[in-house]
């Protein structure tokens, strides 16, 4: 049997009201998150989308983390687009071979019950239950 053991996220970004106090220049809000600018540019890895209950909403990939993020709540073809008032909170791991996004994808969609990824969701065979 192989054991998968989902790593520590590298970042956590929730949605917050900027804190302009200092001056500081206005950040544009994308459905209450201005921290995207905290995730690296040019990293590949694992993307997790929660809602205010702790729920994994949505699991995906990128060789380029960043800009994925942006077009879940951007564009009109994302699985996400019915759902982004949803996200409270989002965390990131970097991951840079693209076999391994690949594995730590699929097993965080079904072994974390991910609600709104459907490609990747296996159901067990009564034989593995059996076992």
């Amino acid at each position: 049997m192989i054991k998968i053991e989902m790593p520590k996220p590298d970042l956590t970004i929730v949605q917050r009201v900027q804190d302009r106090s200092n001056d500081e220049p206005e950040i544009p809000s994308v459905f209450g998150f201005i921290d995207f600018h905290q995730i690296a540019r040019d990293k590949g890895g694992i993307i997790m989308f929660f809602n205010k209950k702790e729920e994994l909403l949505f699991v995906g990939k990128a060789r380029k983390v960043r800009q994925r993020v942006k077009k879940h709540f951007e564009d009109n073809v994302s699985p996400l687009k019915e759902h982004r008032d949803e996200v409270t909170k989002i965390k990131i791991f970097y991951v840079d071979d693209a076999m391994e996004r690949e594995i730590y994808e699929t097993y965080a969609i079904n072994k974390l019950a991910a609600l709104y990824n459907v490609d990747k969701k296996f159901s067990p065979s009564k034989k593995a239950d059996e076992s």
